[in-house]
């Protein structure tokens, strides 16, 4: 076989293991946790159908690609939920020696540009980069919503955390963060699912 044939197809077969990394999210209707896999296609599919929300006009491939491989990382780097303060002092570290090893499997120019994609998603600042984490963010908020909340209840998240997260949405769309975050967030303060 071709050596570069080869290598994208072990990077293919690595891609499948980002399939046991569970999420906190759960599934709506009180499923089972939500993987890596699930999470980014799903935000790939939002990232096409509501483009048009987009603060400013996006390349809606390159968007959705970043969706696609934002947690690849997470196979070796593990999942690092949202409103983990320790987890996150050590995120970067261990996804970027994750990024080298993963896309490091591809042919020079394919990690080159896979590697490029996602420290520009990182980087959140092209209008590309913000959309995607839009996605990133209102994908497992409509989930947890759909749920009655339960994974903010289970963590005892509060109010200030979910904004501290939610904030950065009106940088991508400030249409989502209206009509959407804003409204799911103040619903559940209501209820008692988000801490105040």
């Amino acid at each position: 076989m071709d050596e570069r044939l080869a290598a994208q197809l072990a990077f293919a077969l690595e891609l499948d293991k980002e399939k046991s990394v569970f999420r906190q999210t759960h599934l709506t209707g009180h499923g089972r946790n939500e993987n890596d896999a699930e999470h980014a296609w799903h935000m790939a599919i939002m990232c096409y159908l509501l483009r048009e929300y987009a603060n400013e006009p996006i390349d809606v491939a390159r968007a959705m690609l970043m969706c696609l491989i934002h947690d690849v990382v997470e196979i070796d780097a593990g999942d690092t939920y949202a409103y983990d303060a320790e987890g996150l002092a050590t995120q970067a570290v261990r996804e970027e020696a994750a990024k080298q090893r993963i896309f490091g499997l591809l042919p020079e120019d394919q990690a080159a540009e896979l590697m490029g994609l996602f420290d520009e998603f990182e980087a959140y600042e092209t209008p590309e980069s913000k959309f995607a984490h839009v996605m990133d963010n209102v994908q497992p908020l409509l989930l947890n919503s759909a749920n009655d909340g339960g994974d903010w209840r289970a963590h005892g998240v509060c109010a200030e955390q979910v904004y501290g997260r939610q904030r950065k949405t009106a940088l991508g769309s400030q249409v989502l963060f209206d009509q959407v975050v804003d409204p799911v967030i103040q619903k559940h303060i209501e209820l008692g699912n988000i801490q105040v």
